[in-house]
């Protein structure tokens, strides 16, 4: 089966990144490597531009509209991160964007997309259809559809965070990523599965939005009720349709954390790491820190996927 997206794809997205985006650090940490009984290298996406990865597929698509489409704006829609992506490359590009996120979206992510120039259109997650919304919003206004995962430049983009990761780091026996709608994974899994076929691909997903490791389970996409996790991020009723095609073919497991683990994960990164950390970009380090990946190998890779939380809401959730 022919996947949507190449080691090449990706390749060419970080080239034309380039000076875009942050080539963020890897962090090394002794602490956590006796805890784990392994050496442990983190991406640390929290460094980048709007705080999380997600700048990287957002601005590739949206680089790559036509002069026509960039004059007339893009549409997206979002819980936060790739809300302030596309606002932040839209501006950077010369264009406009309409944002579709959800009324209780956390409000720092709001006022950032904001403040990036975008216009924001709130609905009611538990109620409406965020992709057949933005979907309408988009055809009606004209505008160019940037979906947060499901698109094959979005995911490229996505996977130059585990470019850059093994182009430092070197082979790893695994690496470990927080699965929201797909798209880090599904470009991640590409980049290590096309340089080194034996690293194992570990995807972490809340509890309660076990959605990707369900329908890895049964073969086929799996919706289930909207997610309430303080993993606002991963907080997706099904996978995407690309992302999922990639996936069932390159990733190799997918384990879930509580809503107590991630707290852990970020108190732990706080305190002992001394970064900030917000819930969906701590699920890979819950899980490493519980004990849900079994069998490390010697070198593991983590994605630490974004750190936009402010500061009233990770001391409410450190302090549990």
């Amino acid at each position: 089966m022919t996947l949507p997206i190449t080691l090449d794809d990706v390749r060419d997205a970080a080239a034309r990144l380039k000076g875009a985006v942050h080539r963020t650090p890897v962090l090394r940490s002794r602490t956590l490597d006796e805890l784990v009984g392994t050496q442990v290298h983190l991406k640390c996406e929290n460094f980048q531009r709007i705080g999380a990865f997600k700048i990287r597929g957002a601005y590739n698509a949206i680089s790559r509209l036509s002069p026509g489409q960039l004059a007339k704006g893009v549409a997206a829609f979002s819980s936060g991160n790739h809300a302030q992506a596309v606002a932040l490359a839209a501006r950077e590009l010369g264009t406009s964007a309409v944002i579709l996120m959800p009324e209780d979206a956390p409000r720092s992510k709001v006022e950032a997309t904001l403040g990036y120039g975008a216009e924001v259109v709130t609905y009611d997650r538990y109620a409406g259809d965020r992709i057949a919304l933005g979907s309408t919003l988009a055809a009606e206004r004209g505008l160019a559809l940037v979906p947060p995962y499901d698109h094959p430049h979005v995911m490229a983009g996505q996977g130059t965070v585990a470019l850059e990761l093994v182009e430092e780091s070197g082979e790893l026996g695994a690496l470990v990523s927080p699965v929201g709608g797909g798209g880090l994974i599904a470009g991640s899994s590409t980049v290590v599965k096309g340089l080194y076929r034996n690293t194992r691909v570990v995807g972490v997903e809340p509890e309660a939005g076990d959605d990707t490791k369900r329908s890895l389970e049964a073969g086929r996409r799996v919706t289930v009720p909207v997610p309430r996790t303080i993993a606002d991020g991963q907080a997706i009723q099904s996978p995407g349709e690309l992302t999922f095609a990639v996936n069932r073919q390159l990733v190799d497991e997918v384990v879930l954390v509580t809503d107590d683990e991630i707290r852990e994960a970020m108190r732990f990164a706080f305190e002992r790491l001394k970064i900030v950390v917000e819930p969906s970009g701590a699920t890979g380090l819950a899980a490493l820190l519980a004990g849900r990946i079994g069998d490390l190998p010697d070198r593991v890779g983590v994605i630490v996927s974004g750190g936009n939380i402010d500061a009233r809401r990770f001391a409410e959730l450190c302090a549990r």
